[in-house]
């Protein structure tokens, strides 16, 4: 990857590794739990591929689990680091810690009928996707005044990633929607301050070259 020209920034988006309570399907929003081996693991072979773009710094939400995957990053990229709270995952209230499958169980129509609501959707004593994808989308453009022409490494989580691809491909959030993204890829979009746009989405983690 180029350094960028015109004033554009490209930001390459990058979930956290796997943590304990992924590997159970346990809720965690705004709460935390740390990377598993296999999500250590996974993360060094993220570091090695990455070499391979010509990032100028990472940018990162501040909860636990991210900051573990970034220290393993950088042990490879050596880049700048600072951390946002904006880049933090959805809020789930009352439903955090619980696993996805009691959620179902308990709750199952309540569940359903937030879920139709889209971008509107929030758990109970949560935040809407609307004002994760309000907020990050925030972060970004500050990122892109601030750091213009530069390739930026962005850290996060999945629904942060997928509140910000939605809006900017127009997806309304509802359970009718064809898939858009793969788990576990890298998605690289660029931005100018004002807008933002889908450069390539899906990569995959390749060998060490």
């Amino acid at each position: 990857m180029e350094k960028q020209t015109l004033n554009i920034t490209t930001f390459g988006l990058l979930r956290h590794g796997q943590t304990e309570w992924n590997t159970v399907k346990k809720i965690q929003g705004s709460r935390n739990s740390p990377l598993t081996v296999d999500g250590r693991k996974q993360t060094t072979r993220w570091a090695h591929f990455l070499k391979n773009f010509n990032w100028n710094r990472i940018i990162a939400s501040d909860l636990g689990r991210v900051r573990e995957t970034v220290a393993i990053l950088n042990r490879q990229l050596n880049v700048p680091t600072e951390f946002d709270n904006r880049l933090r995952e959805q809020s789930w209230g009352e439903w955090e810690g619980l696993t996805i499958s009691h959620v179902k169980a308990h709750f199952e129509q309540e569940l359903e009928n937030r879920v139709k609501k889209g971008w509107a959707f929030c758990a109970p004593g949560g935040e809407t996707r609307q004002a994760v994808q309000e907020r990050a989308s925030a972060a970004l453009h500050e990122f892109a005044r601030a750091y213009p022409g530069e390739n930026i490494l962005v850290v996060c989580h999945q629904g942060v990633i997928k509140c910000t691809l939605y809006a900017i491909t127009g997806r309304k959030f509802l359970p009718t929607d064809d898939p858009l993204l793969n788990p576990d890829r890298l998605h690289l979009i660029t931005g100018d301050g004002s807008n933002l746009s889908t450069r390539q989405l899906n990569i995959p983690c390749g060998e060490k070259r």
